[in-house]
């Protein structure tokens, strides 16, 4: 029987999620500013500007801040949504290209050559067609390379540039 590693999921770092989150915190200013002007005295500036101008506009602005902030949140779900995944049967891959395709990639364990875990922000893995490819950046790199170094340590998988003794091996697996 084959080394089966819990489930766990690594999130992307969080300078990675700030945009999304300015842009959901804009969206909420907007319409927080026309929740105000649709109730504010009738001479105010604001006022005029969201309830009376309103017949002049293609779109109403209560409609436009609504999509506002709908599209903001599913901005902030969709950079939640990157990252790296350890199943038991592998590793997966999750990223966003050009703002709106999503990628996933699943790498088996049979098909990992070999843990590069020496690079500064990046892990890559070399695969059993020549290939290698590198897991994004995620927020917590250390817990996530000693968990990977772990799992090749049980699976006879070679690590390059990792830091786990041949103790620490005897010590998790419970035999004294």
């Amino acid at each position: 029987m084959t080394y089966r590693p819990q489930e766990s999921v690594f999130g992307p770092p969080f300078l990675a999620r700030v945009p999304s989150f300015a842009y959901f915190a804009a969206a909420v200013f907007i319409l927080g500013a026309v929740l105000v002007g649709q109730h504010s005295d009738s001479g105010t500036w604001l006022f005029h500007y969201v309830v009376e101008e309103d017949v002049r506009r293609v779109m109403s602005i209560r409609t436009f801040a609504i999509i506002l902030l709908v599209s903001s949140l599913s901005s902030v779900l969709r950079a939640g949504m990157r990252g790296v995944r350890i199943y038991s049967d592998g590793v997966e891959s999750r990223d966003v290209l050009n703002f709106i395709v999503p990628k996933l990639r699943r790498y088996r364990w049979p098909q990992i050559e070999r843990i590069i875990l020496d690079g500064a922000s990046r892990i890559g893995l070399d695969l059993w067609d020549g290939s290698r490819t590198y897991l994004p950046e995620v927020g917590d790199r250390a817990t996530l390379a000693a968990a990977l170094e772990h799992i090749a340590a049980a699976r006879a998988i070679p690590v390059r540039g990792g830091t786990l003794a041949v103790e620490d091996l005897d010590d998790e697996s419970g035999e004294d």
